[in-house]
């Protein structure tokens, strides 16, 4: 199998982790487990993603391993009982990607 084609595996056998998550907790009464175990699983699957691939040497995203603790961080966040609000914390992470990798560009001109 080449590299792209296990990398298109992993990639769809995390999407597929996703969909089964979020089926299984809308299957949960309301209630049962609190609001940010999604986060935390969503976070989880990221990270695990990125560390199957760093594992089998294809090339990581950083930007989706930020992205991964800071889910993972907001999930245990809110299995401690505090508020967080994620979403303004993604679009920081975002910016900074952006940032960074256009300062990390090589000049061609």
């Amino acid at each position: 199998m080449t590299k792209q084609a296990l990398g298109n595996k992993m990639n769809t056998v995390a999407w597929a982790l996703f969909l089964v998550m979020i089926g299984g907790l809308w299957l949960v009464p309301e209630g049962t487990v609190p609001e940010s175990t999604w986060l935390l699983g969503v976070g989880l699957i990221l990270l695990g993603l990125n560390l199957a691939r760093a594992m089998n040497k294809l090339s990581i995203s950083w930007f989706i391993v930020v992205l991964g603790v800071v889910a993972v961080v907001g999930g245990i966040v809110g299995f401690m009982g505090l508020q967080i609000s994620i979403f303004p914390l993604i679009l920081i992470v975002i910016g900074i990607t952006i940032i960074l990798e256009t300062l990390a560009k090589k000049e061609t001109d």
